[in-house]
């Protein structure tokens, strides 16, 4: 049985698991300083730049493990928020915890206010894209930095879906 991920707000005393799992998660697809896709410099501001701005940090705890997961809502404009940072520890990857805290960050900013949702990963995190693709996201672009490719995408929030109809 797969334990249950519990997922809260995040706070200024999980910076260093959550740096640590950011680092965890990049070297697991060797992405690494200097490759052109790599950043960091909001960690030690996760409040002003997230919490502060009409954004969110979450992260997701699992009983005796401790933050396994985590993800990020940034505020691009009115309208638009970025969908950043999602991560799950190596050890506790496919069991689900992606799409939860995917599917949080997503109700929190429909409950923001945001209408659209926009994320990057890169080919070499597959989970990602695979994510991404069965959560109805549309990708946008593709665009190589050095020896990765990063693939750029949206969601609408607000999407009206037609009912179906059968014919009688």
């Amino acid at each position: 049985m797969t334990p249950r991920l519990r997922i809260r707000r995040y706070r200024w005393s999980d910076l260093d698991t959550v740096w640590a799992l950011h680092q965890i998660g990049l070297a697991q697809v060797g992405v690494v300083p200097g490759d052109g896709v790599y950043y960091d410099d909001d960690f030690p501001r996760i409040t002003e730049i997230y919490l502060a701005n009409r954004g969110e940090f979450l992260v997701g705890e699992v009983a005796g493990s401790g933050i396994v997961a985590m993800g990020g809502l940034r505020r691009i404009d009115d309208e638009t928020a970025e969908m950043c940072r999602l991560r799950v520890h190596p050890d506790h990857q496919r069991r689900g915890y992606g799409s939860q805290m995917a599917a949080a960050l997503e109700s929190r900013a429909r409950g923001l206010g945001y209408s659209v949702l926009r994320g990057d990963t890169t080919l070499r995190q597959m989970a990602a894209v695979e994510l991404y693709r069965k959560s109805g996201w549309q990708e946008l672009r593709r665009e190589i930095r050095g020896d990765v490719v990063v693939v750029y995408g949206e969601k609408q929030l607000n999407a009206v879906v037609a009912p179906i109809s059968i014919d009688r």
